[in-house]
């Protein structure tokens, strides 16, 4: 989706495709739950559990990072990495209150 066109939704709407945006690869859901799982971890822990390439994991936790669903810290040439509670729960709570809404069709009317 082009910036330009994100105008054309609402807050809410734009709220919860960035939100989504960090569930949208599953090398990034299974970051966030080898984070979870340890409680923080080490960028070379990630390659090692993961298999995937450094570089591969590095972008994938920088999009987690640029969505604020994981904060780091630098301790000599490693990262640490661990969940930043207030956004988890943030984004826990839009993408559950957009899945608890009502639908408005019955099953008998539904295609």
């Amino acid at each position: 989706m082009g910036v330009s066109k994100t105008n054309l939704f609402t807050a809410e709407q734009n709220e919860i495709a960035v939100m989504s945006k960090a569930f949208a690869h599953p090398a990034r859901v299974a970051i966030l739950q080898y984070v979870l799982q340890s409680k923080g971890c080490i960028n070379s822990d990630l390659v090692t559990e993961l298999g995937l390439a450094q570089s591969t994991i590095s972008q994938h936790l920088k999009e987690l990072k640029t969505l604020g669903i994981i904060q780091g810290t630098v301790e000599g040439t490693a990262m640490n990495y661990c969940i930043n509670l207030e956004k988890w729960q943030k984004v826990g709570d839009v993408i559950k209150e957009f899945f608890e809404q009502s639908v408005n069709s019955s099953e008998e009317n539904c295609c």
